[in-house]
């Protein structure tokens, strides 16, 4: 079906989904979420990061900067031999506490170790 003949999905505001399709279009790549909420545990080093979930260092440097640009996650760097690099979260990243604490609930009620299944 090409573009123009598409049917418009109805939203309840007209500004809120291209800003609801943003937030899930990053949220929802693979290990951000996983991500996130090992920042609010308070891991900060990229080496406890990526040996807390199963990403590779590739991967999880490509989400890092990912959610560097959104304005989610904050780089800081050390002048220190060797030179120490923490991720924080920022005040919008802080501000997904409550959404992740929601999905970790709903995962843990709905969830298998499959996934989801009928």
């Amino acid at each position: 079906m090409s573009e123009s003949k598409k049917k418009a999905v109805p939203c309840a505001s007209s500004s809120l989904c291209p800003k609801f399709e943003a937030a899930m279009k990053l949220l929802s790549k693979r290990w951000v979420g996983l991500i996130i909420s090992q920042l609010l545990e308070g891991k900060t080093r990229f080496s406890e990061i990526e040996s807390s979930i199963p990403i590779s260092g590739k991967l999880l440097s490509e989400r890092l900067k990912d959610l560097e640009e959104a304005g989610i996650v904050e780089r800081n760097v050390y002048p220190e031999t060797p030179v120490r690099i923490e991720y924080v979260l920022t005040e919008k990243g802080r501000a997904l506490k409550p959404v992740i604490k929601a999905i970790e609930q709903w995962a843990q009620t709905w969830a298998d170790e499959k996934g989801f299944s009928d």
